[in-house]
């Protein structure tokens, strides 16, 4: 089972033989001869090694075809190819997401995933000796040097040796700097921050170096971009600074970089690779550098100066309340609200206390929202705070992180937004603001040795992902009806029921529609054979028309949880001009002497509409709803630093009676101001929600329903037109019984709990086809229910005989429907 790599516009070494030819993907069905056939194609997406037995591997990855050359269809270019035994190994080492490949050799099976990757129908197999992969490879840059060192060090000493010409440099030993002069320095990390932003432009990043001379020198660094600042990653590390000036500060020389100042750092391990960690791409290191870097460890590691081994802990050994550094991967993270963000993570160890559960958004969650049993077990809900927000959020998901200071705190009191019924005892790992102890996040190198070392405890654990090639109930099922379906690039269909051509639209069976051209509206005759969600609140959906995301109704624990927190945390707080507080104190059992305050807008007082709005502060959630019975519009708010502000938005901003109102964290700008009514008839939500910054969010119903005829099946949406087809809005859905009731019985109408298809109606439905990508960038067609309307059978005692209906394709009652 051959494995080549392939020099692009080279001549020699290995090359794909001359009798093999080129097929395009599209083109392979069961009657394709593939003997002497290639493909060729981008590796889109790569699946984990894994180790079925000794020295038995399999691997499972995606290739697409870029080219339209061999067929001008652009159906079916990307296909699954499974490969096993060495072949699986040596593809796993060999190759790179991005690369180009050529696979020979292989057999063909009929892919059991197909329904739910909109892949090739076919999978390629390729496992015995005929197995062949060709992985091409640019053509290497000219290079004079014969012998190059494998190293990186050594590579990039080589590339700066090439130069004609090649600066000289002075070190200085740290005990002979003198106050305004400025020096070239080598120092052993004895103590460092992580970046943090100073009160300019620039971020700055503070360590403490020493040498032979032990002289402990403090170095304080201004650069603006943050890949200019050193990258420590423990202390023992070596750092070589350029152009920093020597300066009193408190009665003892400091060091602070000036212009044309650059650094490189190098793992302080005596044993280790002596290799650079900079952003520069031309740095001068030669073997004199690399004999002062080999002199620095050997003398920090007999003074003592740093561990022997790393001073990160597995997560293995966490303990309750201590503080400690964690090197892991990131798998998805989540922002929590605009002061929190969720990273989670694992490092293959499983920690010995129960670890705390935390439920977010799939929409708002980037990478995956779950993960199987067994590893969900395994990976750390980290919460990020303050100045360290923005470092989380610029970083990619499967990149490996060094987390410094980390507090491991049992309970969940101080987790935003979060109430559960977990046991005080479930741990939460939480980043705190500030630098303390050079505490933050650093993005370790691919070839660290704590990566190495990472990566081995991580492939040992069994992967979710395309580890089961042919599982027919593969847990990462294509959920896509739990995300809004993107209509027509942002266009919705037109819901007119008063189309003149809708009654003489053909009728046309699903396995023609899945034929037809995307973008237009067809008429079908099917029966409902199963929908998702079955619980109704499931179905209701939060959805904002600015930047087209969807998210669950929050629970009621949750937002009781935010209005108990806030009440908790009353204190007084200065009233804006334009309003009037008044302070009382609430008569609940339990709480006599908890303040309330009521804020009432000075204009709405003036003009008699003194229930026409309100801000409350300092209530439960139980007591907002009482009050919301007596007045037209309660906004909630809490104090913060004696000012008055909204509540987080994953409670509603605004209660209208039974109704509840949410506005969208992502878009709105939120501020408390005056809420003027001039020219304003009616207060409602909209008019509020403006006045706030608010970006009102729009209650919706999102259901996958799966329809059958006589040809074949096919899921589609009910969401743009859900209303017009229950004849029940989905804000009434959200407050009242009587429109939830309506629903359920229409669903359970037209798929009888229990009962067979033959009782299942027959629906004239009209459907559009859309196309839209799924989480890997993959192009999948949707289709959604549009311009129908449900026409239930009036009672019998009311209503003559109606004319006699066209007799129905199959035995069964039946429900007519109307565009």
């Amino acid at each position: 089972m051959p494995f080549h790599v392939l020099l692009e516009g080279m001549g020699t070494g290995p090359q794909i033989p001359a009798h093999l030819t080129r097929i395009s993907i599209s083109l392979i069905t069961t009657s394709t001869d593939l003997t002497n056939k290639v493909v060729k194609g981008k590796v889109v997406q790569k699946g984990p090694l894994v180790s079925l037995a000794p020295d038995n591997f399999i691997l499972k990855t995606v290739i697409q075809e870029e080219d339209s050359e061999l067929n001008a269809s652009s159906q079916n270019l990307s296909i699954n190819v499974v490969l096993f035994g060495e072949l699986a190994k040596n593809f796993s080492q060999g190759v790179n997401q991005e690369d180009m490949v050529v696979a020979a050799g292989f057999t063909m099976s009929k892919s059991p995933t197909v329904r739910k990757d909109n892949l090739h129908p076919f999978n390629l197999l390729l496992s015995g000796d005929d197995a062949c992969i060709y992985v091409f490879r640019p053509k290497p840059p000219p290079d004079d040097r014969s012998l190059l060192a494998n190293k990186r060090s050594s590579t990039l000493s080589a590339e700066v040796s090439r130069k004609t010409k090649v600066p000289k440099y002075t070190y200085v030993r740290l005990g002979d700097l003198t106050a305004g002069s400025v020096f070239n320095v080598y120092g052993v990390v004895v103590f460092f921050k992580q970046p943090f932003k100073s009160r300019g432009t620039d971020s700055c990043s503070i360590l403490k170096i020493t040498d032979q001379s032990n002289q402990n020198i403090t170095c304080s660094i201004f650069c603006e971009k943050l890949e200019d600042h050193p990258k420590i990653f423990q202390i023992g590390d070596i750092v070589r600074m350029h152009r920093v000036k020597a300066q009193f500060f408190k009665d003892s020389i400091s060091l602070v970089n000036t212009f044309g100042f650059s650094v490189v750092t190098f793992d302080g391990t005596v044993g280790g690779a002596v290799e650079p960690r900079t952003s520069s791409r031309s740095f001068h290191f030669n073997q004199e550098d690399r004999q002062i870097v080999e002199e620095l460890r050997s003398w920090a590691s007999s003074q003592a100066l740093f561990p022997t081994v790393s001073a990160a802990i597995h997560l293995s050994a966490v303990q309750p309340k201590s503080y400690f550094d964690l090197n892991c991967q990131l798998l998805a993270k989540a922002p929590i609200d605009s002061t929190c963000i969720l990273l989670r993570v694992w490092d293959g160890t499983r920690c010995p206390h129960t670890l705390l559960k935390v439920n977010v958004e799939p929409n708002v969650t980037e990478g995956p929202s779950s993960f199987s049993k067994e590893k969900e077990n395994i990976i750390a809900n980290v919460f990020v705070y303050d100045n360290h927000l923005d470092c989380a959020r610029k970083l990619k998901l499967g990149s490996f992180l060094r987390i410094y200071n980390l507090r491991a705190n049992p309970g969940h009191s101080s987790v935003p937004g979060l109430t559960s019924s977990q046991s005080v005892d479930h741990l939460a790992f939480h980043l705190h603001g500030g630098t303390s102890y050079g505490r933050g996040i650093q993005v370790l190198p691919e070839d660290s040795l704590d990566v190495q070392e990472l990566k081995r405890v991580l492939e040992a654990f069994p992967h979710d992902d395309m580890n089961e090639p042919f599982d027919l109930n593969d847990s990462a099922l294509l959920e896509v009806w739990s995300t809004p379906p993107e209509l027509l690039d942002g266009k919705a269909v037109k819901s007119s029921t008063e189309r003149g051509d809708s009654p003489d639209m053909p009728l046309m069976t699903l396995s023609e529609l899945k034929q037809c051209e995307l973008s237009r509206v067809h008429h079908v005759r099917a029966q409902l054979r199963s929908y998702e969600p079955r619980r109704l609140h499931q179905a209701l959906k939060l959805y904002c028309s600015k930047c087209t995301s969807m998210q669950e109704i929050p629970d009621e624990e949750l937002v009781a949880g935010i209005f108990s927190e806030a009440s908790s945390d009353y204190e007084p707080c200065n009233a804006p001009p334009w309003a009037l507080l008044s302070a009382f104190l609430t008569d609940s059992p339990g709480s006599p002497d908890r303040a309330l305050t009521l804020l009432l807008p000075r204009q709405l007082m003036s003009e008699v509409k003194t229930k026409g709005l309100i801000f409350l502060m300092g209530t439960t959630l139980e007591e907002t709803y009482r009050l919301a019975a007596s007045y037209q519009n309660i906004v909630p708010v809490r104090s913060s630093g004696r000012e008055i502000t909204l509540l987080d938005l994953s409670a509603p901003f605004l209660f209208r009676g039974r109704k509840r109102h949410y506005g969208c964290k992502r878009c709105s700008e939120t501020v408390l101001r005056d809420p003027s009514a001039e020219g304003v008839k009616v207060i409602d939500e909209k008019v509020v929600a403006e006045v706030l910054g608010v970006q009102l969010l729009q209650c919706v119903l999102l259901m996958k329903l799966e329809l059958q005829d006589a040809t074949d099946t096919l899921e589609v949406f009910l969401w743009t037109h859900a209303e017009s087809f229950f004849g029940v809005s989905a804000e009434d859905a959200a407050a009242n019984q009587e429109a939830q009731n309506s629903i359920r019985q229409t669903m359970e109408s037209l798929c009888p709990p229990g009962g067979s298809m033959d009782q299942h109606p027959w629906l004239d439905l009209f459907l559009t086809a859309y196309q839209t990508k799924d989480d890997v960038g993959q192009n999948q067609t949707c289709y959604q229910i549009c311009q129908t309307t449900l026409i239930k059978p009036p009672p019998q005692n009311r209503t003559p005989t109606p004319p006699e209906p066209p007799p129905p394709p199959s035995p069964g009652s039946e429900i007519t429907s109307a565009g």
